[in-house]
């Protein structure tokens, strides 16, 4: 019998994974909520992009009305970074419905220990227990980029002194300008401060990545360090979102480092830039556009290129593709979860069965 499924959100993530949820034979949608006003009343397949009959589900911007239709699992993809307040009680209200959560937002959930105050993660865990509700909030990177694959290497060492992991990527194609400019602050004066370069958001974007290694390696970090730097825009050009002034911020790289007994034994280092000359002093990527890279330095020592394509866009795409697939593909296995906050940690390897297509 199929899972009876609702969705959250048609945004980058959120719309690719709708996709998914539509043509996977594994799932049933039975409802769908969004969040910008023109998607209200249209129906899921016109918003997902999927060719041919309609669904039958209609977008509608209440989420109780969604909740309402008793699906099994909620897939949970509204904006997080900007909202991360809003996003953590939508995930209470589906909770307390006796409904799972599966999904992008909020990242802190990854793995909110050390992260969150312990008083909200007390409060989540108690509804999801009283209603035997589970979540899990994954992605690509902070996701299975910088958990999933280093525990499967890791777990091949006999030694480790230290985890890297590297997001390398040209970000000229990506359509997110809540991203882009608000968060990242790309097209921006260099001498204004970005919010994720606001003292404390990087160690807590990514102190669910250093948090869930330490946790898997079996260590204590005893403090999280934050780094960063950035290359100003040579002359002006167009990206995806907009113009870049010539002066203005146009490649950034920045490091979230893990201090195991004073030494740095897990990093996350971030080389992200708005033309591949611009920072040409950093990292390069495996292949044109962008990779995910994996370092691991011990006995034996690992260097793991992830270089995701896709036949309907480019690098970036292929990684939004990747962080929906693993969001949808966990469903079974979260469903099968104990309640609460379930991590990469609690699932079973996900394997992609009900995917092949030959």
């Amino acid at each position: 019998m199929a899972i009876r499924v609702a969705h959250v959100g048609t945004g980058n993530v959120g719309r690719l994974a709708l996709r998914q949820l539509i043509e996977d034979a594994r799932f049933d949608l039975v409802g769908l909520c969004v969040a910008t006003p023109a998607k209200v009343g249209r129906d899921a397949a016109e918003l997902a992009g999927v060719p041919g009959d309609p669904t039958g589900v209609l977008a509608t911007n209440d989420l109780a009305a969604v909740i309402a239709t008793k699906p099994d699992c909620i897939v949970y993809c509204a904006m997080g970074d900007t909202r991360p307040v809003e996003s953590f009680n939508d995930c209470l209200q589906i909770l307390s419905a006796g409904i799972d959560v599966v999904g992008s937002a909020p990242g802190t959930l990854q793995f909110p220990w050390g992260v969150m105050p312990e008083k909200a993660i007390a409060k989540l865990e108690k509804v999801a227990t009283e209603n035997e509700s589970s979540i899990f909030i994954t992605g690509v990177d902070p996701g299975f980029a910088n958990d999933l694959i280093p525990f499967a290497f890791a777990g091949t060492c006999q030694q480790i002194s230290q985890i890297r992991c590297l997001e390398i990527a040209d970000y000229a194609t990506y359509d997110g300008a809540t991203v882009m400019f608000d968060v990242m602050g790309f097209a921006k004066p260099m001498d204004e401060t970005p919010m994720l370069f606001l003292p404390g958001v990087l160690g807590l974007a990514w102190g669910t990545t250093i948090r869930q290694l330490a946790a898997g390696l079996g260590v204590t970090v005893d403090e999280i360090v934050e780094r960063y730097e950035e290359e100003p825009a040579p002359e002006a050009f167009d990206i995806a979102t907009g113009h870049v002034a010539k002066g203005t911020r146009a490649a950034v790289r920045f490091e979230i480092i893990g201090m195991v007994a004073g030494k740095p034994a897990i990093v996350v280092e971030h080389i992200t830039r708005l033309r591949e000359d611009i920072g040409a002093q950093w990292a390069q990527p495996a292949q044109p556009g962008g990779c995910y890279r994996v370092e691991i330095v011990g006995e034996p020592s690992y260097r793991v290129d992830i270089c995701p394509t896709s036949e309907r866009g480019d690098h970036n795409h292929a990684a939004i593709v990747a962080a929906a697939g693993r969001i949808v593909n966990a469903i079974p296995a979260v469903l099968d979860c104990s309640a609460g906050i379930v991590t990469t940690l609690d699932l079973p390897l996900i394997t992609g069965a009900g995917t092949f297509t030959g």
